[in-house]
């Protein structure tokens, strides 16, 4: 006489979109990210004067009737810092752009000669640069070798190493191989294998990389003048600081023609290299 099984049925598993321990650690972010939220609210409240910022309105109301209309006789004195701001930003561009290039190729794990100290040199080089704000490069050098064109030039290029420098070794890094180790294989040098395996293929990348860059630096510089580093950032600082508001109203509409030129002429270089 044969006993039939008497264990109980299996019914299927409830699906759940997350585990229980994943649900209960995004509770925890959240509840620690309130608690942020909170403590920076309280200092915040702490340093400001609220009565000030209600009345921010009205002064905004007022600077803009200020600025109306442009006073468009200011623009033949434009035409110098502005070129001046142009030249700043392709040669700060260019400087950058000549810098970063051999960081990159020592920060690549494909092409850097050693990786215990060459690479996290590089790295450090390229983390460096992109840490410390363009303004803040410019802040320094005007401190250092005083205000003028030269300190605004080095500090777009100091602050372009590290945005250039890190695209590219990804670019780097992220290259077919199978070409590499064919040229390898043939008995090729070192140089040789990077020079006609790894620089056709990121090429491209380099030309739209330096065109986006260049495109970014024409905005940047248009402020460094505020530091003292040169450019039609002077003028803005000079009619801000004499409450010429029709002046202001004036830069601010060229400085966003030149920003909508440059955006225009860099996705125009990108496409046409790429």
């Amino acid at each position: 006489m044969t006993t039939r099984s008497t264990a109980p049925p299996r019914y299927p598993q409830v699906w759940t979109f997350r585990p229980p321990r994943t649900r209960l650690a995004l509770w925890v972010g959240w509840l620690l990210l309130a608690v942020l939220f909170l403590i920076c609210w309280r200092l915040m409240n702490a340093n400001t004067l609220w009565w000030f910022v209600a009345d921010a309105p009205s002064q905004a109301i007022d600077i803009g009737q200020r600025m109306l209309p442009p006073r468009l006789a200011y623009l033949p004195e434009l035409l110098v810092p502005l070129w001046d701001t142009l030249n700043m930003a392709t040669l700060g561009t260019l400087g950058g752009v000549l810098l970063a290039v051999p960081v990159a190729f020592l920060a690549a794990r494909n092409t850097t000669p050693s990786m215990r100290l060459v690479r996290p040199a590089a790295l450090l080089v390229i983390v460096a640069s992109r840490s410390i704000n363009s303004l803040i490069w410019a802040l320094l050098l005007v401190a250092i070798i005083g205000p003028g064109l030269l300190a605004g030039i080095l500090a777009i290029a100091l602050r372009s190493v590290g945005f250039v420098g890190k695209l590219l070794y990804e670019a780097i890094e992220e290259s077919d191989p199978r070409p590499v180790e064919a040229i390898a294989a043939t008995g090729a040098a070192r140089a040789q294998v990077v020079h006609y395996g790894i620089v056709p293929q990121v090429l491209p990348a380099f030309w739209g990389i330096s065109a986006f860059r260049w495109d970014i630096n024409i905005r940047e510089s248009t402020i460094l003048g505020l530091v003292g580093a040169g450019g039609i950032g002077m003028k803005l600082q000079a009619s801000i600081d004499t409450l010429a508001w029709s002046q202001v109203a004036t830069l601010l509409l060229v400085i966003l023609a030149t920003v909508v030129v440059s955006e225009w002429l860099a996705a125009r270089i990108r496409r046409a290299l790429i």
